[in-house]
């Protein structure tokens, strides 16, 4: 009799970890997509003369929805959607970096242009919890007047929250941020990046028409 009782008891469980793990999968999730802005930021010599415009395509396969919600068996469930434009929230991201560090926003000068190709979290899903892991991905240049290319780098940021019990809109949302985070820090970690802007406003010390890291 002891072994039903067992069995009983491990499926009571399992049904729970399985329910938990679905978050209300069926109800579509809208989240507020935010930015931290880095800390201990100095201003870059030389920024100051020089004017950029922030520029984002979106080139996503995926443009409706950053991530689904999943059951416990990891099947696709609800939406989660972003409550603001995605674009226009990683446009705003490296304004602020841009601002941060001494350079002037303004049209009809040199542009940091931002292909983003990839936004989105994917809920990886375990027996007892599971892993939001999120990845943007984007590739950013910079463009003088002229059109010519003075940098180019595809930029890849990642994002987990892990050991969630729920695959749900919150549990997506921090590693979204996160991986937004990492996206901006990893760009302007780029010693070329900022060189290439800076050295733009002195043309016999420009870098080549196009600069690219592997």
């Amino acid at each position: 009799m002891k072994h039903p009782f067992k069995y009983l008891l491990l499926a009571s469980g399992t049904f729970l970890i399985l329910s938990l793990l679905s978050g209300c999968a069926l109800t579509r999730a809208s989240i507020p997509l935010s930015y931290v802005p880095q800390t201990d930021v100095s201003k870059v010599p030389g920024a100051d003369k020089v004017d950029v415009a922030v520029e984002v395509c979106d080139v996503r396969t995926i443009k409706d929805k950053v991530g689904v919600k999943k059951n416990g068996y990891g099947m696709e469930m609800a939406a989660i959607v972003s409550e603001s434009d995605v674009p226009e929230t990683v446009k705003k991201a490296i304004e602020v970096e841009l601002e941060n560090r001494g350079f002037h926003l303004a049209t009809n000068n040199f542009t940091v242009l931002a292909e983003l190709s990839k936004f989105y979290n994917d809920f990886k899903i375990g027996f007892w919890a599971g892993d939001a892991k999120a990845e943007v991905t984007m590739n950013v240049e910079i463009k003088n007047p002229n059109g010519n290319i003075l940098y180019s780098k595809m930029i890849t940021g990642e994002g987990m929250n892990p050991n969630i019990q729920l695959a749900s809109g919150s549990n997506a949302k921090v590693a979204l941020d996160a991986a937004l985070n990492d996206a901006v820090a990893r760009l302007f970690q780029e010693p070329a990046f900022i060189e290439s802007l800076v050295k733009s406003v002195n043309p016999t010390n420009a870098p080549p028409q196009t600069a690219s890291s592997p």
